[in-house]
């Protein structure tokens, strides 16, 4: 936010605005001032008294005060004044002596107490006109005084007995009559214990003496009572265990002998199931035996079939697919050759009766190569010639390998009807420079499987 100019604005405005916020900050001022010292808070642990004005209670009473406890109020000036009460707790001490009791015994008492003004709205009046303005030390004494004449007055409606055997009682006792005192003052009493009872002429201890004896005399009683209690349990006990033990052996007994009749029954039993066990075991094992024998009949006669007849039926299969395997390419062979030899035929039957010869005049280079390396093959390891002298022996030794082509020619012309040695001396004057006939020749396989 911008500030104002005060070059825009009229000298008597600013002024008066000026004149305002100093006026509104000293009012703020004396507001505080004036509430802080008009408004009272007061704290749990006191109470605030507001004199000055009359103010009518629930009942009709009508009092010049008012009473604040707790929370704050504000308090008119000039009209009202504002005092402040302590309702903290104090302790009292109280000792008494020489009271005398119910009977004339003379006691000796000394209790504490928890005194406070009280905050109670019924009686809390009672100790403004009372205690206000007043020294705490001052109230204490007040109370104390108050609390003593009612302990002598109910010490007078009690016996020492009932006063020292029920000390709480006494006490509450004590704090019912003490009420009616302290709500007149505006006081309450809090606490009230008794601490200690006493009297000069022991009476108490006597009292005490008489009590501790008739209890060791009720105690020794009792004692004695318990005592023969025990020795008659004892003896009770002792005749029904003797009892029960006699009438424990006697079933014992009973008991051993139904055990041992049944044990010999049991014997008798498990013997009979054990014969009967045995002659069966001897019969299973027979039985046993003889199937056992019939398996290992078969078992010989399995081991026979698998050692003898399927290696032997394996093996005329196997040589069974052996002899197919092998006679399948001889088969197809002897197929190509028919089919070669069909052609040749048919070349045979077209060209007439000079086909033949052509034909082996074409496949005579092999023919006659045939012939030779049959000659040539054989082997003679050791040969003794006896010659006359003329030479005639050896010569026949030289011109046997002619002769023997000679008649290897012989057998393939008549193996197939055709005169070798003609054709062979028919081709010579034909290579010197005759003309060969000419036939169309078969084909490469067909000569090879004819050859």
């Amino acid at each position: 936010m911008s500030a104002i100019d005060p070059s825009i604005i009229a000298p008597e405005t600013f002024a008066t605005v000026v004149g305002l916020a100093f006026g509104a900050i000293f009012l703020f001022i004396v507001i505080a001032a004036v509430s802080k010292n008009l408004l009272f808070i007061c704290a749990p642990n006191e109470i605030l008294v507001f004199s000055g004005r009359k103010r009518r209670l629930a009942d009709g009473t009508v009092l010049g005060f008012k009473v604040i406890h707790g929370g704050r109020a504000f308090r008119i000036p000039l009209l009202e004044t504002v005092a402040r009460m302590d309702v903290r707790l104090y302790g009292i001490e109280l000792t008494v002596s020489n009271a005398f009791s119910k009977g004339g015994i003379p006691l000796n008492v000394h209790a504490i107490a928890n005194v406070k003004v009280s905050t109670d709205r019924r009686f809390v009046h009672h100790a403004v006109e009372r205690f206000l303005g007043v020294p705490p030390a001052q109230i204490l004494t007040v109370a104390r005084q108050t609390l003593e004449g009612v302990l002598r007055e109910v010490l007078s409606q009690l016996t020492p007995e009932e006063v020292n055997q029920d000390r709480l009682k006494f006490a509450q006792t004590l704090m019912n009559n003490t009420k009616d005192d302290f709500d007149k003052l505006g006081l309450e009493l809090d606490v009230l214990k008794i601490q200690n009872v006493s009297d000069d002429q022991k009476y108490l201890a006597n009292l005490g003496r008489g009590q501790i004896a008739n209890m060791l005399r009720d105690a020794e009683n009792a004692e004695n009572a318990a005592a023969q209690e025990q020795a008659q349990a004892q003896a009770q006990a002792r005749q029904l265990a003797e009892s029960a033990a006699q009438q424990a052996e006697a079933q014992v007994l009973q008991k051993q002998n139904a055990f041992r009749a049944e044990i010999a029954k049991l014997e008798a039993q498990a013997k009979s199931i054990e014969n009967e066990a045995e002659i069966a075991a001897q019969t299973a094992q027979a039985t046993a035996e003889q199937d056992l024998q019939a398996l290992r009949a078969e078992l010989a006669k399995l081991t026979l079939h698998v050692d003898a007849v399927l290696p032997a039926e394996a093996n005329a299969r196997a040589s069974a697919a052996r002899a197919r395997g092998e006679a399948a390419p001889t088969i197809e062979n002897g197929k190509a050759a028919a089919e070669a030899l069909s052609l040749v035929a048919n070349e045979w039957t077209n060209a007439g009766a000079a086909g033949r010869d052509v034909y082996v005049l074409q496949q005579l280079d092999t023919i006659v190569a045939a012939a030779i390396q049959r000659v040539r093959d054989l082997r003679i390891d050791a040969l003794e010639v006896v010659d006359g002298g003329d030479a005639e022996s050896v010569a026949s030794v030289l011109a046997m390998f002619p002769r023997s082509v000679t008649r290897v020619l012989e057998e393939i012309s008549g193996a197939i009807g055709v005169d070798v040695r003609s054709l062979v001396a028919a081709r010579a004057p034909i290579d010197r420079g005759g003309v060969r006939p000419t036939m169309r020749p078969a084909s490469p396989d067909s000569n090879k499987e004819a050859t």
